[in-house]
């Protein structure tokens, strides 16, 4: 059995999959089914070719996409949802609800601290 210690420090890891700036954007646009990586790119605001490259790379690394490659010249690339990352997305839409539901009071709470 692991320890607290290791068992906390996996699902800080894991947490972090989603914590970059671009991860959760990327996902929720495939949450409609397989896309190319040119539609990807135009369909997320502001990510760059290489940055949308290392972003589907290290979601694929970690099993929340799978990668499908057409043979094809230039070959065609797509990525889709695996099973775990559409059961992140349910969990990361929960927590997009939340915070739209809840953004007046906390913008009204840090403008009360900040006002001190």
């Amino acid at each position: 059995m692991e320890d607290e210690g290791g068992v906390c420090r996996e699902v800080l890891q894991n947490v972090a999959l989603v914590g970059d700036k671009w991860s959760l954007l990327v996902l929720g646009q495939l949450r409609g089914g397989r896309r190319r990586f040119g539609e990807l790119q135009r369909a997320v605001p502001g990510i760059s070719q290489r940055m949308l490259t290392v972003t589907v790379r290290k979601l694929e690394r970690d099993g929340l996409v799978s990668r499908h490659v057409r043979a094809s010249v230039p070959p065609q690339v797509s990525y889709e949802l695996t099973g775990i990352g559409r059961s992140l997305l349910v969990a990361a839409l929960g927590l997009g609800e939340w915070a739209v539901e809840h953004r007046v009071a906390i913008a009204a709470h840090r403008d009360r601290f900040d006002a001190n």
